[in-house]
């Protein structure tokens, strides 16, 4: 582990925290809050990055060591080609990061898309000890949407010059209009860091080629194997992924459980932080973790 990458800006959230490792077919960032002893290892939803944990990270980190990582080719983790991006690519990638550091995952906790990376993180042969999804990005989608986005997606995704023409023509009006739309209210400072990322060609990049290739339905059907303590976080007024997605998949598996936040969008860790990490710290005490 090395100092933090130059690439990532001396006011971006947490910078103090920040550092960079360097594997054949990534180049990590992550933000570390130190110390010893077993790792709460923090997992951001698609087109987000460390950012999206700046005020839990804090919260959670005084009485565990919690670290942040950026998925690759999004936020401040650069991937060397556009392979990688898929779900299960992903979680191996991190397998691969946490052997390689030697960090005792006790458990994970995963926004969005990083929930389900958390997830697939559970069926490896040493899985963490807990899960916690916030909004998990979990199922099909639906309806008419369900047949257009994945080609939607995969169309952009495979056209070069989607992801400039994109960063190139974000404004502050369409970062505000992108995160309305998951039912969250998210302050000016917090959209002025998803401008930010909006901006950013390369991370636009692997996002739509995140999205292009993600399969839910292996790890959809080995979901009721997974028999560790784990728990859903909803916000109730999401608009991305609503909170019966993660009620059903509840039902299915042996050990799980659900938390509403009522009034809360997509972005519900964002919104209340504070109580999202008692939310975090009750269920880990209850699970013995």
């Amino acid at each position: 582990m090395v100092a933090a990458p130059p690439d990532v800006p001396a006011d971006w959230p947490n910078r103090a925290l920040s550092r960079g490792i360097e594997t054949p077919a990534i180049r990590w960032h992550l933000q570390d809050s130190g110390g010893a002893g077993p790792v709460l290892l923090l997992l951001h939803g698609a087109g987000a990055s460390t950012h999206s944990w700046r005020d839990l990270l804090p919260i959670l980190g005084r009485q565990r060591r919690v670290i942040a990582l950026d998925l690759p080719g999004q936020g401040f983790s650069r991937l060397r080609g556009r392979d990688g991006t898929g779900l299960a690519e992903m979680a191996a990638a991190i397998r691969g990061l946490i052997a390689r550091e030697g960090w005792d995952c006790a458990a994970v906790v995963g926004h969005s898309a990083g929930a389900a990376v958390a997830l697939q993180l559970c069926l490896d042969p040493a899985p963490p000890r807990a899960v916690i999804g916030i909004n998990a990005a979990l199922g099909s989608f639906e309806g008419v949407s369900g047949l257009l986005f994945p080609l939607m997606a995969r169309v952009l995704a495979g056209t070069p010059m989607t992801a400039r023409l994109f960063a190139a023509t974000a404004s502050p009006a369409r970062a505000q209009r992108l995160l309305a739309e998951t039912g969250s209210r998210i302050g000016p400072e917090g959209a002025a860091l998803y401008l930010r990322l909006m901006r950013d060609a390369g991370h636009v990049d692997a996002t739509l080629t995140m999205m292009a290739r993600w399969r839910l339905d292996a790890l959809s059907a080995r979901l009721p194997s997974i028999g560790l303590p784990v728990l859903f976080i909803v916000g109730d007024d999401d608009r991305a992924v609503p909170a019966r997605v993660s009620v059903a998949e509840a039902r299915r598996m042996p050990r799980a459980e659900v938390a509403h936040m009522p009034g809360l969008g997509h972005l519900c860790h964002e919104e209340a932080p504070e109580a999202t990490c008692r939310m975090i710290e009750a269920f880990l005490s209850r699970a013995g973790v």
